[in-house]
């Protein structure tokens, strides 16, 4: 059987493609053969016009689709095509190749407004090593009227610290950063490519680079039900691993340390709290009690021993309450309730907000 070599992967440079721009882009593609020509003409509908763009298919089981959603922009991107590594390690293949000083990232399903990059190559051009913007949620699954700040935001100076307890929060699709900053840090992690963008802004705040940011609304990100992480679990997974991986790979300060072993102590609240949510959606009503008792031991509060005292006595009311406040995202749990009518008592109705996050 042949396995695939990391470093074995084709290159096409379009036609059209600038030989020495300011800016490259980087697109990393699987699965993407669904959104990527938005993606694309976003790209090419900037207002700031010295840049490539590369467009890596990164072993994708949709590849004979990609290509052709692709054909008509091959004159205009620089393709790349290797077998399936990852997000991290295909974005680093488009960095050894680009030929622009700055890199400008840029997921295949979502999309950039006109002065995206303009207004981020000023930024750079201020001063700034690595600088991101606020984003609008749209897609199927978006909440209505809200931007990616307003539910993660960004607030002061960017640090370690401010990294790790997430006062500020960066958007991927919504960065661009000098070339030289990205190769002086390692790019991004190869072996465990989860939550590698946020392991790599954490190196770059480290090593004392200037991170910047604006609030201004200046890309689109989509989310649908392929990108919610489907399941919360996976999510919270992902960012104890990468708390943990920061914390054996990278020297922190005891106060920085402290942040890190707080936030994961929250994280395995959360995955307990996740875990009893899949749990009752699933009716498996006794695991979701053990799961939210975890929780409430760990994490003791008036809602959390509401839940728990609904999970052991009223179950079936609980898991009612719950798919009722997520009625918008029903498609992606596996509910067999409906929402007929049910007799609501206060106890429960302290859930709501826990429920609605």
């Amino acid at each position: 059987m042949n396995v695939p070599q990391p470093e074995a992967f084709s290159i096409k440079r379009g036609g059209n493609v600038l030989p020495s721009p300011r800016v490259s882009v980087v697109m990393p593609a699987f699965n993407a053969a669904r959104f990527i020509a938005s993606a694309i003409e976003s790209v090419k509908a900037q207002t700031f016009r010295d840049f490539e763009l590369f467009v890596v298919n990164d072993g994708s089981p949709d590849t004979d689709e990609l290509n052709v959603v692709l054909a008509p922009f091959l004159d205009d991107i620089v393709f790349v095509d290797q077998a399936n590594l990852g997000a991290g390690p295909a974005r680093n293949r488009a960095i050894d190749l680009a030929r622009g000083e700055l890199i400008a990232f840029l997921d295949a399903d979502d999309e950039w407004l006109p002065n995206f990059l303009a207004e981020q190559v000023e930024k750079i051009d201020s001063g700034w090593d690595m600088a991101y913007a606020d984003a609008e949620l749209f897609g199927d699954a978006a909440p209505t009227e809200h931007t990616f700040m307003e539910s993660a935001p960004s607030e002061g100076e960017v640090t370690v610290a401010s990294l790790l307890d997430f006062s500020c929060n960066v958007i991927t699709s919504g960065t661009v950063a000098r070339k030289s900053v990205i190769l002086a840090t390692g790019q991004f992690e190869t072996v465990d490519t989860r939550a590698q963008d946020f392991h790599l802004w954490i190196r770059i705040a480290a090593a004392g680079f200037r991170i910047g940011y604006t609030d201004k609304v200046l890309l689109r990100y989509r989310v649908h039900t392929e990108n919610l992480s489907g399941d919360s679990i996976q999510r919270v997974e992902r960012e104890i691993a990468v708390f943990k991986r920061v914390r054996e790979t990278i020297e922190l300060s005891p106060s920085e340390l402290l942040i890190l072993e707080r936030q994961l102590r929250g994280l395995e609240i959360d995955l307990e709290l996740e875990k009893g949510k899949s749990h009752l959606v699933n009716r498996d009503f006794t695991a979701a009690r053990r799961s939210f008792s975890r929780a409430k031991a760990a994490r003791p509060s008036i809602k959390l021993k509401a839940v728990c005292l609904a999970a052991r006595f009223a179950p079936r009311l609980l898991l009612r309450i719950y798919v009722r406040k997520h009625s918008d995202h029903l498609g992606l749990i596996r509910a067999e309730t409906t929402a007929s009518s049910w007799t609501a008592f206060s106890v429960i109705s302290a859930l709501l907000r826990l429920f609605s996050e």
